[in-house]
C-alpha cells in the first residue's frame, strides 16, 4: 500500500535520490524546496524549513493532497565552511538552524500525525563529520552530531507508539556540494575513505528506503555509516 513521504531538501543531490527510490516503489512523495523545483513526478512544496509556518503550510498542503505523513526524510541542510576564527555568528546560527532547528520543526509536525496513527518512520540525515570532526566545519559538524541526539531522544519518547527515529550519516558523496570542492579537495576526500571512493546518491537512498522498510522495525536510535569507512570507530 502506498505511504506518504516526505522528503525535506529533495530537488536536488541525496534528497533527490531518495525521493525518486520511495517514488520507484509506489509511495506517494512530497518534496519541499527552497529555489529549485524538483523534477516533474514529484509533487513539490516551496518551504523555507527554518520557519516554523512555513513547515506548517507545508505539512498542510501534503495532508491535503496525499493524507498525513508517515515517512519523515530530514535531508535539508547547507554547509557555510570556514575556520573558527574567521567564521561569523551568523555563520554558525544559520547553520545550525537549517540543519538541526529544521529538523526539530519537522519532526514536531510529523509526529503529530504518526502518534495518531500509532505508527511512523523517521530518518534524519546526519554526515560523518558529525562523528569525525572536520577542520573549517564546526558549524556543520555541530548541526549534524545534534541530530544524532535529538533522533535518540525521539526514538525514546515515540517508540511505545511503533514510531522508529534513525539517522544517517554519509561519508563524501557525488553531488553539486562536492563538486564545487574543486579537484585536490575531492582527492584529498577519495585518499581518506578505506573503499577510495564516493558515494553515490542512489547508494544513500537505498539504506534510507530500508530504515522505512518492513524489515527495519525493530531499529530505532540508530546511526547507520554509509562512509566507506571513512569514520569507523566513531
Amino acid at each position: 500500500m502506498s505511504r506518504t513521504v516526505l522528503v525535506t531538501g529533495g530537488s536536488r543531490g541525496i534528497g533527490l535520490a531518495c525521493a525518486r527510490h520511495f517514488a520507484s516503489l509506489g509511495d506517494n512523495v512530497a518534496v519541499t524546496y527552497n529555489s529549485s523545483p524538483p523534477p516533474d513526478g514529484l509533487f513539490g512544496v516551496k518551504c523555507d524549513v527554518t520557519n516554523t509556518a512555513e513547515v506548517d503550510s507545508a505539512f498542510s498542503a501534503i495532508e491535503e493532497k496525499f493524507g498525513p505523513v508517515q515517512v519523515l526524510v530530514a535531508n535539508a541542510g547547507i554547509t557555510k565552511d570556514t575556520l573558527l576564527l574567521r567564521m561569523s555568528e551568523q555563520d554558525f546560527t544559520s547553520v545550525i538552524d537549517a540543519n538541526l532547528n529544521s529538523a526539530y520543526r519537522c519532526c514536531k509536525r510529523a509526529a503529530q500525525g504518526m502518534l495518531r496513527a500509532r505508527s511512523g518512520r523517521i530518518i534524519l540525515m546526519s554526515s560523518v563529520v558529525g562523528l569525525l570532526g572536520s577542520a573549517g566545519q564546526v558549524n556543520y559538524a555541530a548541526s549534524k552530531a545534534g541530530l544524532v541526539g535529538l533522533a535518540r531522544s525521539l526514538a525514546r519518547e515515540l517508540g511505545s507508539r511503533s514510531i522508529t527515529v534513525n539517522v544517517v550519516a554519509p561519508g563524501p558523496v557525488e553531488t553539486d556540494m562536492t563538486a564545487a570542492l574543486g579537484d585536490d579537495r575531492v582527492k584529498a576526500l577519495v585518499e581518506a575513505v578505506p573503499l577510495q571512493r564516493m558515494a553515490t546518491p542512489e547508494e544513500i537512498a537505498e539504506v534510507v528506503a530500508f530504515l522505512a522498510g518492513p524489515g527495519a522495525g525493530y531499529i530505532t536510535g540508530a546511526v547507520i555509516p554509509v562512509d566507506g569507512g571513512l569514520g569507523m570507530g566513531h
